[in-house]
């Protein structure tokens, strides 16, 4: 009798332990995709402002986009209110590249990139 008791208490340890220690490892997983979205963000804005700085607002176009999509990620998991200004002022740069204002664009992407860093620092 004392054998089965001690086996079952023992499964029963390590049974809530592993339950225990179970979600730490799904919200490091979380953290992990949202800290590869905030850095994919920042890289995708700073290409941006740099090909903006240079005239380019067909490539800051398509850099501000992708910067967007990995920032919407970020937000989706629960973004601070840096990250949502910044989505905005992504918003503002996508408009401006749109119609061909490289200048304009280039400044609302350096606002987003400076609030993504913000954002970055916070977590």
């Amino acid at each position: 009798m004392k054998v089965i008791s001690t086996t079952i208490i023992s499964t029963t340890i390590t049974i809530t332990i592993a339950i225990g220690i179970f979600p730490f490892f799904l919200n490091t997983q979380v953290y992990a995709e949202d800290t590869d979205h905030r850095a994919e963000a920042i890289q995708h804005a700073e290409e941006a402002v740099r090909q903006g700085k240079m005239g380019h607002a067909e490539e800051l176009l398509i850099h501000a986009k992708e910067s967007m999509e990995h920032a919407q990620a970020v937000s989706n998991s629960g973004a601070d209110s840096h990250m949502k200004q910044a989505i905005k002022h992504l918003e503002g740069a996508i408009r401006h590249a749109e119609m061909h204002r490289a200048g304009a664009a280039t400044n609302h992407t350096e606002t987003a990139m400076s609030l993504m860093q913000e954002s970055e620092s916070t977590h």
